[in-house]
């Protein structure tokens, strides 16, 4: 649900926003003897095609367990695997990136943030400042489930803006 809020926003902030849920995209553990034996799995190669078309991404990232999700790391795991004719890492390299987290704990999600800001970091996106992390989220949306308090929406409001602006300025410079 937050991260409908945040395309929505974006799209306010004049986005053409593309929402994508991993559970489109299943795909094995990743394993370097499967990659061998099989190659890259077709969701992965899908999900890689989709992620290059884009200049930004807006990420919500759940938290279990204190820790991103298996569905996270392997799915980024999968997409960063080399593809023949494409740049090493082309669906992240130099691509802007802000971060969100949502749990029904106190935190919101924080704990996961710190590892994702790294990951992506490491594969060269440009993770952006601005970040919000979510707690009680259980509490937070109506039955629709748009956001229900104002400071709340103000903040995911302006995480998806900074997004937005800033890739904004990044492709008219290289443009």
């Amino acid at each position: 649900m937050l991260i409908q809020n945040a395309a929505q926003f974006a799209e306010q902030h004049g986005a053409d926003v593309n929402l994508i849920d991993l559970r489109d995209y299943p795909m094995p553990l990743y394993d370097g003897d499967l990659e061998e034996r099989d190659g890259v799995p077709e969701n992965a190669l899908k999900l890689r095609r989709t992620m290059c078309e884009h200049h930004g991404l807006l990420l919500s990232c759940p938290e279990y367990n204190s820790a991103i999700t298996a569905v996270l790391k392997n799915s980024i795991d999968w997409v960063s695997r080399p593809v023949p004719d494409e740049p090493s890492l082309a669906a992240f390299t130099g691509k802007t990136v802000s971060l969100l987290a949502t749990s029904p704990g106190a935190l919101g999600g924080l704990r996961t943030l710190v590892s994702v800001r790294t990951i992506l970091g490491n594969l060269g996106m440009i993770v952006l400042p601005k970040q919000y992390a979510l707690p009680n989220a259980r509490q937070v949306f109506d039955a629709d489930g748009t956001l229900v308090d104002e400071a709340v929406r103000k903040q995911v409001s302006d995480v998806s803006g900074q997004l937005v602006s800033f890739t904004s300025r990044l492709v008219r410079q290289a443009g």
